[in-house]
């Protein structure tokens, strides 16, 4: 899957001492992109891993064997003051929630999560502490205006609705070749990489899904339409 902006490049640092926590983190966080993942159970290995890598971006989980997020967060912080730091817990008490924040946190993220919440709200924090690695990307098309280092639809109602992960991912590739036919196995290869047999249907409801958000009147679309027997075309214009 090819990169949206230089974000995607970033050091990240995951800390979690559950492993299946840490497999799926890494599966969502690969899957949109990241390249640069470090992952620790702990303390100790947390700033072993700070150490190593010099992370500019770290996601703790508050509840960790030897010691807490928040404290660990308090160490990362005196280390690198301008690290972006987000909480992934099952802690969803409004007093944690309330420490989390008051330390400084970017964001807070309860478990269980959606996988697209998750990478969304790490999109959004990347973009907004490092502004200079985000590229200032939009669509025009018929009836809004997508902003897609946001994932944000703004319709000429006023209105604004925001994309999933794959919405968007699917929007970047028809974008990236605006105005020609990309084929349905194309779409999902980029949304479920190359194993990807068996999800036409899934891709149709993605694309019905993203019609309701970017068309007028999704039964009859002007920007993304279907071209019988071969894929989807995008009708719009990329702007600076």
């Amino acid at each position: 899957m090819e990169t949206r902006d230089r974000i995607h490049e970033k050091r990240l640092l995951v800390v979690d001492d559950a492993p299946e926590i840490r497999a799926l983190v890494r599966a969502v966080l690969e899957d949109e992109g990241y390249t640069n993942l470090a992952f620790a159970a702990g303390h100790a290995e947390a700033l072993a891993e700070f150490q190593r890598v010099s992370p500019e971006f770290a996601l703790l989980d508050v509840m960790l064997p030897d010691g807490d997020g928040f404290s660990l967060a308090r160490q990362l912080r005196a280390m690198d003051p301008n690290l972006p730091v987000m909480f992934l817990t099952a802690k969803d008490r409004p007093e944690d929630r309330l420490s989390g924040l008051t330390l400084g946190a970017d964001d807070y993220l309860v478990k269980p999560f959606l996988p697209q919440e998750l990478t969304l709200r790490i999109g959004a924090i990347l973009r907004r502490c490092y502004p200079q690695d985000a590229g200032s990307n939009s669509l025009a098309l018929a009836s809004c205006t997508v902003d897609l280092d946001n994932a944000e639809v703004h319709r000429a109602d006023g209105s604004t609705a925001q994309l999933t992960a794959k919405e968007l991912s699917l929007l970047e590739a028809l974008a990236r070749n605006a105005g020609r036919i990309v084929t349905i196995d194309a779409l999902c290869e980029e949304l479920w990489g190359p194993a990807c047999f068996g999800y036409e249907n899934s891709l149709m409801t993605h694309v019905r899904r993203l019609r309701e958000k970017i068309e007028a009147d999704p039964s009859h679309p002007e920007s993304l339409v279907t071209v019988k027997g071969l894929g989807y075309r995008l009708n719009a214009r990329k702007r600076p």
